[in-house]
């Protein structure tokens, strides 16, 4: 697999990241032996960009790739481990604690040191803020990352789901450089082709990586446990279009989906989150040079159900 600079980091990975949300399943043996099999066919399939976030699973993930990386010496120099903190959930601390976001300087050091136990790690490659914090101090922030990236604990740093005025302002606070800004992406969704997300990237170097790069798998083989966001996403005739495609090219509607990502300029890195080991290596055969201009645009127009203007 091909690999990309994530940012101005010095990081290079896969140009598909593994996203790690679901290896835990609901917690059985059988969704735990599922998991590991997901992360070794991963790896096998030339993926070393691992994308976590402490939520996951209510950290079962990260603890469960730490049992993969503890059964595999030498494995965690083979990849780059990226997480994500500053979601809490209700009732944490207290009963009367809402769902909410905290980017507060001592929950994101605390939150760190619990993902680094959980990984059985000593220090996480890239490390991202989950949603916006409204209440967000910028100066607190950056304080937060320096000292994380002084003891070591960090390499760099990023954020997901922020509008680019949100990294800016959080940007002009750091002192190293936000690698990535992850945020939703896909010919279901193309927001951030329209609110200056992508733009932003394409102008400071930052790799924006996409989340549900498969719509909630609308554009795969159909959508099982999606967003209330997602629900709507009316992908019929992009389907279609996929297909019609894929038979011409000679792969499959989800390799040809992801590549439409990485035909992008900004250098999209999509997150392929199916624990299917067929489905892992499937989109492993997504490629930028795949489709011409004309394809991509006609990919484009499917996907927004209507016309430019």
């Amino acid at each position: 697999m091909n690999t990309i600079a994530l940012g101005k980091s010095g990081l290079k990975g896969s140009q598909l990241a593994y996203g790690c949300w679901r290896i835990a399943g609901r917690g059985s043996g059988q969704d735990l032996r599922a998991g590991r099999k997901a992360v070794r066919a991963a790896v096998d399939a030339g993926y070393t960009l691992f994308d976590h976030a402490n939520i996951y699973g209510g950290g079962a993930c990260e603890s469960l790739f730490g049992e993969v990386l503890r059964d595999s010496p030498g494995l965690r120099d083979t990849m780059l481990i990226t997480t994500k903190c500053g979601i809490r959930f209700p009732g944490d601390p207290n009963p009367t604690s809402p769902y909410r976001y905290d980017f507060s300087a001592d929950h994101i050091e605390r939150s760190c040191e619990a993902s680094l136990k959980r990984l059985g790690i000593e220090t996480i490659d890239l490390y991202q803020l989950h949603r916006p914090d409204y209440l967000m101090q910028p100066e607190e922030v950056a304080a937060a990352f320096r000292r994380l990236q002084s003891s070591g604990k960090v390499r760099h740093f990023g954020v997901s789901n922020f509008r680019p005025s949100q990294l800016a302002l959080l940007q002009q606070a750091c002192d190293m450089p936000l690698a990535v800004n992850q945020v939703e992406i896909s010919l279901a969704q193309q927001r951030c082709l329209e609110d200056g997300t992508l733009d932003q990237c394409l102008q400071e170097g930052i790799t924006p990586m996409a989340w549900s790069p498969l719509g909630g798998g609308h554009l795969a083989d159909g959508a099982r446990d999606v967003l209330p966001s997602q629900e709507g996403y009316q992908t019929a005739a992009c389907v279609a279009l996929l297909d019609e495609l894929a038979a011409q090219h000679h792969t499959t509607r989800v390799a040809l989906a992801l590549s439409w990502l990485l035909g992008h300029p900004s250098g999209i890195v999509p997150i392929v989150g199916s624990v299917r080991p067929e489905r892992i290596r499937e989109a492993a055969a997504a490629s930028a040079s795949l489709l011409s201009r004309e394809e991509w645009y006609r990919l484009l127009v499917a996907g927004r159900g209507e016309g430019l203007a």
